[in-house]
């Protein structure tokens, strides 16, 4: 079960849906969790919130898993990821979105870094206690795709900048390569800054755009 805070505007506007404020719609999220996980329940669930009120409401077909299917949250913010920490069995490591302009919302690379990684990882952490080891945190790319190549510093140096253009954040070629969000090199190169994060920061789970592009990452990782 996939769920977030909403931050695309434009997407909201597609659907006639109106874009609150951000804690409005962390308000929201976190009370739509404990509505899913109702209604996943046994029997009739109850609910009587500030945006949602459910009453005696029971919803087959009922799920195979108990208590409920697994919860998958990304985000960002504090908030978001401390809530994910609490309720989810997946937590996705997102940057957060510039301030501004929603109409063509864009990243805030400085959160995209490997320093920051770190901080999102203290704060789940600080907010899930004992069950941190049961969780399963994910990440994936952010301002271009994976590359395959024998040039990562010269690839990283292009990344780098078109973040500049696109959000007018400077990030130097090192924390392009670091950062969780960018992989760039060999094959070898990226297996083992997959190995590295998840040491480093407990990252199991990545997301990556190209299936064709990425088959022999999987091979290479398979088993390990």
């Amino acid at each position: 079960m996939g769920i977030g805070a909403g931050w695309n505007k434009p997407e909201h506007l597609a659907l006639g849906l109106p874009f609150e404020p951000v804690g409005t719609r962390i308000a929201r999220l976190a009370e739509a969790v404990a509505v899913l996980k109702g209604c996943f329940g046994p029997g009739p669930f109850s609910f009587d919130g500030e945006h949602y009120r459910i009453t005696a409401h029971d919803g087959p077909p009922k799920p195979v898993q108990r208590p409920h299917p697994p919860f998958f949250i990304g985000g960002g913010s504090r908030k978001v990821l401390s809530l994910a920490a609490r309720e989810a069995q997946g937590v996705g490591l997102s940057p957060r979105m510039l301030p501004g302009d929603q109409s063509d919302p864009k990243p805030d690379a400085r959160t995209m870094t490997a320093a920051a990684t770190e901080e999102k990882v203290r704060w789940i952490r600080e907010a899930a206690g004992d069950r941190f080891d049961t969780l399963e945190l994910n990440t994936y790319t952010v301002f271009g795709p994976l590359v395959i190549t024998s040039d990562a510093r010269g690839e990283a140096g292009r990344r780098a900048d078109v973040i500049r253009h696109a959000t007018g954040v400077e990030l130097t070629v090192e924390e392009v390569m670091d950062s969780p969000h960018v992989f760039i090199g060999t094959v070898r190169g990226i297996v083992a800054k997959f190995t590295e994060m998840r040491e480093r920061f407990g990252i199991c789970s990545v997301v990556l755009d190209d299936p064709e592009t990425s088959a022999p990452i999987v091979q290479a990782l398979a088993g390990r």
